[in-house]
């Protein structure tokens, strides 16, 4: 059965946000269309949606899951759930209205635009600093972890049978001195 804690919110959300990516990369596949969105906001909102998504929803998802083995201790899961609809409210209002300033023929690599582009612009600056923000309570959510909690037992998460939660959280140092009974 699938619960729904902070580290499978981010893995979720990694294949939303991957395939949403997907989708506009699908428009670039498409020559004439290419040929439009070439050297746009559009392409800049299509990398964005792909790599950089891609590459923070899996780390915190990692982070998450790993976070009490590491520490020993448990995160706060309301703060947990909180960074992940911060996070992903914030990217979508970050990067979405970057394919219309595309479709709309804004250039990328420009260090001044003109000023039909504004509205979308001040929308996706104020998306970047919420998604900023909310990496500053992803760092509050891990000290608190660090600096103590709820303790984090041998086996945190449902299903998860490898070999590192049969340890205590953290695990000691050199842990298998002798090779582990496999069953």
């Amino acid at each position: 059965s699938m619960t729904f804690e902070t580290p499978m919110l981010f893995a979720i959300g990694f294949i939303v946000m991957f395939t949403i990516g997907g989708f506009s990369g699908l428009m670039l596949a498409i020559a004439p269309s290419d040929f439009q969105y070439h050297d746009t906001y559009f392409v800049v909102a299509h990398f964005h949606y792909v790599l950089v998504t891609g590459a923070i929803y899996s780390i915190m998802a990692a982070t998450y899951y790993w976070l009490p083995k590491w520490t020993g201790n448990m995160y706060d899961e309301k703060l947990g759930k909180l960074h992940f609809w911060l996070s992903t409210v914030s990217v979508n209002v970050l990067f979405f209205p970057q394919h219309f300033l595309g479709l709309a023929g804004m250039p990328r690599r420009i260090p001044d635009y003109s000023v039909q582009f504004a509205d979308w612009n001040m929308i996706s600056s104020i998306g970047g600093f919420v998604f900023g923000l909310s990496q500053l309570l992803f760092a509050y959510v891990v000290i608190k972890a660090i600096r103590g909690g709820e303790k984090a037992t041998d086996q945190v998460w449902e299903g998860a049978d490898g070999l590192e939660w049969t340890l205590s959280s953290p695990p000691p140092y050199h842990s298998f001195t002798d090779a582990p009974q496999i069953k």
